[in-house]
């Protein structure tokens, strides 16, 4: 069966508004509001009015929003392991056609300058070699050797 995809390549579903109102009901049993939850699970209150709204496109990816839900529905003492587990549809990502440029990307570049990568090397060596020498002459000169 295919599914419909949004924007984002995420697939869409009715079950998403039920587990939605399963979180936002669960939220207002305990009496807490948005900023409460915010603050003991440390996730934005953006993403869990994404979640509270079934509107899993707005979450950053499948793999934060599996772990949002978990983490959301320990805290308000859901079971956050068997939705995910029920609901795989909700964090499969879609193979997006468009390629974008950016991170991540592989792109061949000439390597400028590889021929002289041993210059560098071969300065200091002799610049070695001349301090030493120029020390064994004083050496010599001053009788210490």
């Amino acid at each position: 069966m295919i599914r419909p995809v949004n924007q984002k390549g995420w697939q869409m579903n009715d079950d998403a508004q039920n587990i939605g109102n399963l979180f936002k009901q669960k939220r207002k049993e305990t009496n807490l509001s948005l900023k409460e939850a915010e603050n003991a699970t440390s996730i934005r209150m953006v993403y869990l009015q994404a979640i509270e709204d079934g509107e899993m496109s707005k979450l950053i990816s499948p793999v934060y929003a599996q772990g949002f839900i978990r983490q959301y529905a320990t805290f308000l003492g859901i079971d956050g392991d068997r939705i995910v587990r029920e609901n795989p549809e909700h964090f499969n990502r879609e193979p997006t056609p468009e390629f974008s440029y950016g991170i991540g990307t592989l792109e061949t570049r000439g390597n400028p300058g590889s021929g002289a990568k041993w210059f560098p090397n071969a300065l200091w060596i002799v610049a070695f070699g001349l301090v030493l020498a120029i020390a064994w002459y004083f050496a010599r000169f001053l009788d210490v050797v």
